[in-house]
């Protein structure tokens, strides 16, 4: 079967905007968190010189700021006096401010940030909380997305859309305005800050810029692998992502159920130190059951009672083929067919150069390759600036469908596979071929078992690993 059956372009594109800004706070040095008596006296300084205009000059020189930056942010006042407020721990005894003074303090400690001047990229997709307005037989989803922004600062952003019945996709248009939540909650543990953070409900889910308010994350919030997770039959959305300090990275979780409060806590054990966690869609043996890589080369299947501590693991897949020598990586939480659990994985080979595979992993804890499930083997190579940890992530708006994800900075792409009755989507695009005798067109290599994989509990072992496939 030729290649050009499995992969297809289609117009959608999502591309960074640098005009995009959100207003972050300024002090007049940047680290550490805390302002010290240097900086302390700056921003007193600051103070004083508004003091000392008179107010009809204040007030003309707010109204000059307005003009500059109304346009480009909602509640600008609302923003300024609130950061103002933030302040006043910093500020020395002074009079009372004016209204006017208040705000033009407060917009003195604010800059603009283009969040996403650099790039738009690793995206999450999962189904909406609100279903309604879906289409007929469809599903409205949301995508996160990894947003790089001036300095290679990583924030969390999100866009909505739709998928119809016949694959049909189409993503909302994105808002011109961008918001972050307020901080509404910070707990100081041991591990670090857990923080709840809330966005106000009319702002578009677009609109939403989850930046980062930890030490922990001052870097960066990276990768979030979104995923629907059954909690005994509610449902909750979880997301493992890379927080990144600058100096060091660890993972920490995500949860939220209508994407409008979300609670971010770091998470414990040995297997949290690193980067590219995915949790699993449910538990699995009574148990919270997650793929990792601790130790920066091989994926592990790591089982835990407490959602927020990892220790351990066991090895599930190591590096193999050629194209994943150097490293092996999951790409978002395992997507749960009738088959058994298919694992999307990105590799690393020479020249650092990434590919995309995958592989099966049984669910009933037979080790004997299904031929009918293993038919074919995948992996999308491309440059490292195009799929460098590239996430993909799935929700099954129908018993039959299953979406997933990939983007690339040229546009959106998939190769996919019908199994017996499920549709599998990669991409925003659709692809399907059939099962049948004139296409069986096999070879004993397709079943290779990783000679280097150990035994796995009976419940997860892996049916067969999936090969590239390069367009």
């Amino acid at each position: 079967m030729s290649q050009a059956t499995f992969l297809n372009r289609q117009a959608l594109y999502l591309r960074p905007d640098p005009a995009r800004v959100i207003v972050r706070p300024f002090k007049p040095a940047t680290e550490p968190r805390d302002l010290n008596p240097t900086d302390k006296t700056r921003a007193n300084h600051i103070v004083d010189r508004v003091l000392a205009l008179d107010p009809e000059a204040a007030s003309h020189q707010l109204e000059v700021v307005l003009e500059n930056f109304q346009g480009r942010h909602r509640n600008l006042l609302e923003t300024f006096e609130a950061r103002a407020d933030e302040m006043e721990d910093a500020f020395a005894a002074h009079t009372t401010f004016t209204r006017a003074q208040r705000r033009l303090v407060g917009a003195y400690f604010l800059h603009e940030y283009s969040f996403e001047a650099s790039a738009l990229f690793n995206p999450s997709i999962v189904s909406h909380p609100d279903q309604s307005d879906a289409p007929e037989g469809g599903r409205r989803f949301i995508l996160s997305l990894r947003a790089v922004g001036e300095g290679h600062v990583s924030s969390l952003t999100f866009r909505s859309g739709t998928i119809a019945a016949d694959g049909a996709l189409r993503v909302d248009p994105t808002m011109r305005l961008a918001s972050t939540p307020v901080v509404n909650k910070r707990i100081s543990g041991p591990q670090g800050d857990e923080i709840e953070v809330v966005f106000k409900p009319n702002e578009d889910i677009s609109e939403r810029v989850i930046f980062p308010v930890t030490p922990a994350q001052s870097n960066g919030i990276e990768d979030a692998r979104f995923v629907e997770f059954d909690d005994g039959g509610r449902k909750i959305f979880y997301a493992t992502y890379t927080a990144y300090s600058g100096v060091a990275i660890r993972s920490e979780l995500i949860e939220t159920r209508d994407f409008l409060s979300f609670r971010m806590s770091p998470l414990r054990g040995s297997a949290s130190r690193n980067k590219g966690m995915a949790l699993f869609p449910r538990k699995i043996d009574g148990k919270f059951a997650m793929i990792g890589r601790q130790d920066n080369e091989n994926l592990y299947l790591i089982y835990s009672d407490d959602l927020h501590s990892w220790d351990g693991g066991a090895p599930l897949l190591r590096p193999q083929f050629p194209w994943e020598f150097v490293q092996i990586g999951n790409c978002g939480s395992p997507i749960e067919l009738d088959e058994g659990w298919l694992l999307l994985t990105h590799g690393v080979g020479p020249v650092r150069r990434y590919s995309i595979g995958a592989a099966l992993l049984d669910k009933s804890g037979c080790f004997t390759p299904n031929l009918r499930n293993v038919r074919d083997t995948y992996g999308m190579s491309s440059t490292p600036a195009a799929l460098c940890d590239t996430t993909i992530r799935s929700f099954c708006p129908t018993p039959s469908l299953t979406l997933s994800l990939i983007l690339r900075p040229s546009g959106l792409l998939s190769c996919s596979r019908r199994w017996t009755v499920e549709r599998f989507t990669v991409g925003l695009v659709r692809v399907e071929s059939r099962h049948d005798a004139t296409q069986e067109r096999m070879s004993e290599s397709a079943f290779r078992l990783p000679k280097a994989a150990p035994p796995l509990p009976a419940s997860l072992r892996p049916i067969a690993p999936f090969s590239r496939w390069s367009p």
